[in-house]
């Protein structure tokens, strides 16, 4: 069994059908792309959720450090296993690598068998009637929901793991957690029930009147769970019910399923423009724009909803969506910078950094992505304030100078000036 994106027993198929096959190798492989690529926030997260599935497996789990394309076969070498489980992977890299990995293990003499996916409904399977795909949400939502999904299954019971992994097969340690300012989030699978069962208990029943808050704790956190496959959509999915609430909260699972969709369809879309007339459009870049970004990256813009937002990112790994869009606002519409550069300092401080849903995301709010006409959509981030964190609890949070106005800077630039200049470097492009 090659534990990925899916680090759980409870509603992985992958694992279910690895055992009914027989004694399973329980393996998890550090790919050095993903260990050089991802930020410290996110290596720690996922070092701790391995420690807590490794324990969940008697302490069986194999670690190995390499590529996958030579680390897979060799460990199915070593245990005589003919078949390697494991979800399916619809991201770019992911599918390249497991046709690597495929090929490898048929000179081998073993198969992988992919079965289930990190998603409630695989990318790829919504289409148009003349099997197109969808790229507004809207639509994909409603066939998304009517496609619908299976139910959950529990977890197999101890006396049904039949396991040969460590010690008997030779492990590497899981690492050590890289040194990392962020309050993270408990890991493993108790960890994130004991945060749904918090969400669940109170604010889920208020969800669609105060996911924008970020003054108050009204958004479930499962981001970083889902990420990693801590749980899978499809268990938080069976625990909603008919509700507007509810409604609104599977609606942002969607959105998820959404993003995924999009790239497996269009891959080059993971750092270029869905709308390649947008590439066009007139950025900033030279120094003086990365002495701008700087500032962005380190909080200090002079407009306190910002700020916060950007302070929360690395003391948390982790921000509000609504905040997310704001701070993504300032630095494409106000800092005329591009989006990929957020989009890269977020990955490395996310702990639920995901390509999919962090780049399109970014490209929905610059304008060059599945919405159909965002480009004029330019946040004011002090009218985003008053309205979404009225009392300025957030931000007195994350920017305590506030309370010493001689503390604080002033803004960098005047919102008026750069909403116009935005606004005019988009019309060079659309002619509207």
């Amino acid at each position: 069994m090659w534990f990925r994106r899916d680090l759980r027993l409870a509603d992985n198929p992958a694992l279910a059908a690895a055992l009914a096959e027989g004694t399973v190798t329980p393996l998890f492989v550090l790919d050095p792309l993903f260990l050089r690529r991802a930020g410290a926030p996110r290596l720690a997260f996922m070092y701790r959720c391995l420690r807590e599935l490794d324990a969940a497996l008697g302490g069986a789990l194999v670690v190995r450090t390499g590529d996958p394309v030579t680390v897979v076969p060799a460990v199915a070498r070593e245990v005589g296993a003919a078949a390697v489980f494991a979800a399916g992977d619809f991201a770019p890299y992911g599918m390249a690598r497991d046709r690597g990995v495929a090929d490898a293990l048929r000179d081998a003499g073993a198969t992988l068998r992919h079965v289930g996916s990190p998603y409630a409904v695989d990318p790829g399977t919504v289409r148009k009637d003349n099997g197109t795909q969808y790229l507004v949400f809207t639509p994909f939502s409603k066939v998304w929901l009517a496609h619908g999904w299976s139910a959950p299954i529990e977890a197999p019971r101890a006396s049904a793991m039949r396991l040969r992994g460590a010690p008997d097969v030779p492990t590497e340690r899981i690492p050590d957690d890289p040194e990392v300012a962020a309050t993270l989030p408990p890991a493993g699978e108790r960890g994130a029930w004991a945060r749904w069962e918090t969400f669940a208990a109170d604010a889920i029943d208020r969800y669609r009147d105060e996911r924008n808050r970020p003054d108050l704790d009204g958004c479930s956190r499962m981001s970083p769970y889902l990420r990693f496959g801590v749980v899978h959509p499809r268990q938080l999915l069976a625990e909603l019910r008919p509700d507007r609430h509810h409604d609104h909260y599977r609606s942002e699972l969607c959105w998820r399923e959404f993003y995924a969709d999009v790239l497996f369809h269009q891959p080059h879309t993971a750092w270029r423009n869905l709308q390649s007339k947008m590439d066009a459009l007139p950025l900033d870049t030279d120094e003086r724009a990365r002495a701008r970004f700087d500032v962005w990256c380190e909080g200090r813009t002079g407009f306190p909803i910002v700020d916060a937002g950007m302070r929360e990112l690395r003391a948390t790994g982790w921000m509000h969506n609504r905040v997310r869009m704001i701070v993504a606002s300032f630095l494409v519409k106000d800092l005329h910078l591009p989006w990929q550069w957020g989009a890269r300092h977020f990955m490395r401080h996310l702990v639920d950094g995901d390509i999919a849903s962090n780049n399109h995301g970014w490209q929905w709010t610059a304008g060059t992505g599945t919405d159909a006409a965002p480009y004029f959509r330019v946040f004011n981030p002090e009218m985003q304030a008053e309205k979404f964190d009225p009392d300025g609890a957030y931000r007195r949070a994350w920017v305590p100078e506030l309370d010493d106005a001689l503390g604080y800077p002033a803004p960098m630039v005047d919102h008026a000036t750069e909403r116009a200049e935005a606004l005019a470097r988009y019309k060079r492009v659309t002619g509207k």
